[in-house]
């Protein structure tokens, strides 16, 4: 006797009253996501680039979208793109020429290496988080006072996690934009900073060649000693935590709306800024790339015991 087909989407264990099997893979792609967001939260948090609180809420935003939307959004949030920060001055001439400085450069950078750049912000030290940027630039003024306790906590921690500062006292020069006195306002700037020892930056530095191979790295202003960690620190991958110098690079950089350069590079007109930037490129990829460059010299040798 011939029986009717069963309904379609019937399975056999159906009808034969087993249970219908269950379709696992969803599931298992959920939980393998689940693994690999706590595999990452776990790599920045132990690499000290993500706080417990901000590592909660990106757990939450990837988690449940849907709260994390409905959640105001926090200023200064940088995580997802990779930008340039100044040190806010209080000085609006002086904070425009940075932000219009690292604009000029980070276009620069964008257009000459792979990196990709955005906007450059300001910030406060002990009051936003610095924990997402490379590198920071600390034009300081001449009347300059001392770093409350707050911002000298936030600072050593940035350099201790790998940041960079980049310390310009843009008295290396003369005329426009030369800040005569900075000297003195770097020491009360930087008291209470771990600052390792300096010494000039040596010839064969990684700042001199992780991108341009470079003799002089001149900004606005050219002619004066550029500084750098004289120690090797290992635990930082022997990486300079603060450059020091007074040629007022951002000067050299700054761009206005159309893209043009505002300030005059002196003496050097032309060629100068064309070396300012490329110092400014080297800079870039050395906050990000760390000393990577360095380890190049230790290809031929290798080189040759693999050929033994």
């Amino acid at each position: 006797m011939l029986h009717a087909p069963p309904p379609a989407g019937t399975t056999l264990r159906s009808i034969a009253g087993i249970p219908p099997e269950q379709d696992l893979g969803p599931w298992l792609l959920a939980a393998a996501l689940v693994l690999l967001m706590v595999d990452l939260l776990a790599s920045l948090r132990l690499r000290g680039l993500l706080g417990p609180v901000r590592a909660a809420g990106l757990a939450l935003a990837l988690l449940l979208p849907g709260a994390a939307l409905a959640q105001p959004a926090e200023p200064g949030e940088h995580a997802l793109v990779t930008r340039l920060a100044y040190v806010v001055t209080g000085d609006a001439g002086t904070d425009q020429i940075m932000h219009q400085g690292l604009a000029g450069l980070s276009d620069f950078v964008n257009r000459r290496t792979a990196a990709a750049l955005a906007e450059p912000v300001g910030v406060v030290p002990g009051r936003d988080d610095l924990s997402f940027f490379p590198l920071l630039y600390f034009t300081v003024r001449p009347d300059a006072a001392a770093l409350d306790a707050a911002a000298v906590e936030a600072l050593n921690t940035f350099m201790r996690q790998g940041g960079i500062i980049l310390f310009d006292t843009r008295d290396e020069g003369s005329g426009e934009g030369f800040a005569p006195g900075a000297r003195a306002a770097l020491r009360r700037v930087t008291q209470g900073l771990a600052i390792p020892p300096l010494a000039p930056v040596p010839e064969d530095h990684v700042l001199r060649r992780a991108f341009y191979l470079l003799a002089d790295l001149p900004g606005r202003f050219t002619g004066g000693t550029v500084w750098v960690s004289r120690e090797q620190d290992r635990a930082n991958d022997s990486v300079s935590p603060v450059v020091i110098g007074g040629h007022d690079w951002a000067g050299a950089w700054a761009v206005d709306a159309g893209g043009q350069n505002i300030h005059a590079a002196v003496p050097g007109g032309a060629r100068q800024r064309t070396l300012a930037y490329r110092f400014g490129a080297n800079l870039v990829i050395y906050a990000l790339t760390g000393n990577y460059k360095g380890d190049q010299v230790h290809v031929p040798a290798i080189l040759e015991r693999l050929g033994n």
